[in-house]
């Protein structure tokens, strides 16, 4: 129970008598002032704990009321971070967390490892690819679910896991005893030769270590022959301000602008601008985004466009242009609270202008799949080099390229699936491991058969999914796609599963297509303003 804080009132009376009487009787309180909603308020709080219908914890009302208060912001980027939060967002911006440095997925009902991060316990263990945890700690893992999994493995750095792991071609399980480190996760997932002179780099998510990331990728792509670099912010949900300016800052000269904040309390409002000379002023750069690019990966696309120092394509990205400040309550709570709104070079606003959020994401939706969304003709800006972009929130790319998106025939293949795409999804990654555990795919460009396919298909029937064959032929070009993906992935690693899907993506292959024809960041710029071909409509 709470008792009524009598003694606050008091003490605070016993005040107000020392230094002059200011508030001497509650009638001569101004109207709603903040003294009488703070009393107020611990009347309510004291009821509700007292006469509530069911007992409440005081510790639960007070996080009940932070929560209620923060809601009424109508702002879902403020929020109070209880610990698994604050863990979270912690991983995120920093890049680390302790554990062994597997990534997993579950298939079959058990822990499947899809690979080992380099430079990690498992990595240096010899974990593989493919291996199946079927026990920690000497308990079964058979139908654990992804979080609990997850929470398993990783803990403080120094404590002991023991694995058993099932590995194709091995009778008997393995046990692996391995002691959990500090793990950091690269902003930079991807960075790779796409051609003999067309570069890749794939950044995800903007993180503290982000521009010295793409800073090395960059210099080691130009030692293997790199003569354009095609930039993915793709899916990047953003991070640290901090680190998307010091990306934009790797590829702009100095005094260059890169984002303006502008907010009510003092020290909100700052524009930050380009310190240091850029290394590579001839790479030309394509630079990729689309509806899952938000925040701080809007800050980098936004000053290279500006700036025209990169072509972009794709379709247009979030609009999340809102900063929040963090302050670490306790040490194991914060507080994320929206302190101002960026702006891009020319004075465009990140933040999308809509009624609300779930009308953001219908925008975003919307424009992933090719429809046309209206654009403000009045929010008009201009490049350095006079180019116009429209603002109203969001990044819109110089070419628009849709990526590709399921034909009518595989729609009703993915409805038919229903809930039962878990178990056809188990049925795709156990032949693709079955496969790598017989030896049947010689070659990275193996091709995936018909006999393959009607294998997936006969696996998942036999797993309860019920398609009829009128549904599955229109989709067997889906399926054999999937498969070839999983398959390449457990047979021959992460980048000959990236070369397979890059095959299929319609916007690296437009982004390809532009590197290879240019040879400087002006050439981009010419070859942007060519006339749209039916898959690109230019910044609409």
């Amino acid at each position: 129970m709470i008792r009524h804080k009598g003694f606050v009132v008091a003490a605070v009376v016993s005040v107000a008598l020392v230094s002059g009487g200011w508030l001497l009787q509650r009638e001569t309180e101004p109207a709603g002032s903040v003294y009488q909603q703070a009393r107020l308020f611990d009347d309510v709080l004291a009821h509700v704990a007292d006469y509530y219908v069911d007992s409440l914890d005081e510790k639960q009302l007070y996080q009940m009321a932070i929560d209620g208060m923060l809601d009424q912001l109508k702002d879902p980027y403020s929020v109070f971070l209880k610990p698994d939060d604050f863990r979270q967002l912690s991983e995120a911006t920093t890049g680390n967390y302790s554990g062994l440095g597997i990534q997993i997925d579950v298939r079959g009902g058990w822990i499947t490892v899809v690979a080992p991060l380099p430079d990690t316990p498992a990595d240096r263990a010899g974990i593989h690819t493919g291996d199946i945890i079927v026990a920690l700690n000497g308990q079964s893992t058979e139908g654990w679910k992804q979080d609990s999994a997850v929470k398993a493995l990783r803990g403080p750095a120094g404590t002991q896991a023991d694995l058993q792991i099932r590995r194709a071609g091995i009778d008997k399980p393995i046990t692996f005893k391995l002691t959990r480190a500090t793990i950091h996760i690269r902003s930079v997932q991807l960075a790779m030769m796409l051609n003999d002179h067309v570069g890749y780099i794939s950044l995800n998510p903007v993180s503290e270590s982000s521009a010295r990331e793409v800073s090395q990728a960059v210099d080691t792509l130009l030692k293997q022959g790199m003569k354009s670099l095609i930039f993915d912010l793709r899916g990047n949900p953003g991070g640290l301000l901090d680190q998307g300016v010091a990306v934009s800052d790797l590829f702009l000269d100095p005094g260059k602008p890169i984002v303006e904040t502008r907010g009510r309390a003092p020290g909100s409002s700052h524009e930050f601008t380009d310190s240091k000379p850029q290394q590579w002023p001839r790479l030309p750069i394509v630079t990729i985004v689309n509806g899952g690019s938000a925040s701080a990966a809007e800050i980098i696309a936004g000053a290279l466009q500006d700036h025209d120092r990169s072509v972009l394509i794709g379709t247009p990205t979030f609009g999340k242009g809102l900063v929040q400040s963090f302050w670490r309550l306790t040490p194991e709570t914060g507080l994320k609270l929206t302190t101002a709104r960026w702006y891009t070079p020319s004075g465009r606003t990140i933040q999308r202008v809509t009624r609300n959020e779930a009308e953001q994401e219908e925008q975003v939706i919307a424009a992933q799949r090719g429809q046309d969304i209206k654009v403000d003709s009045t929010a008009i800006f201009h490049t350095d080099a006079g180019r116009t972009i429209f603002g109203g929130g969001g990044i819109r790319p110089d070419l628009y390229v849709v990526a590709d998106t399921f034909t009518t025939g595989e729609r009703a293949f993915v409805r038919a699936l229903a809930d039962k795409t878990p178990l056809y999804q188990d049925a795709v990654t156990t032949y693709a491991l079955e496969l790598k555990e017989n030896h049947q795919l010689n070659s990275p460009d193996f091709t995936v058969t018909p006999a393959m396919v009607n294998e997936v298909l006969k696996r998942a029937r036999a797993k309860g999914v019920s398609v009829s064959d009128s549904v599955v032929s229109p989709a067997r070009e889906l399926i054999s796609q999937q498969l070839g993906y999983e398959a390449a992935r457990y047979s021959f690693g992460r980048p000959v599963e990236f070369r397979r899907r890059m095959h299929d993506d319609q916007q690296v292959q437009r982004a390809l297509a532009l590197a290879d024809r240019a040879k400087t960041p002006q050439d981009l710029l010419t070859l942007a303003n060519t006339p749209p071909s039916s898959s690109t409509i230019r910044n609409r």
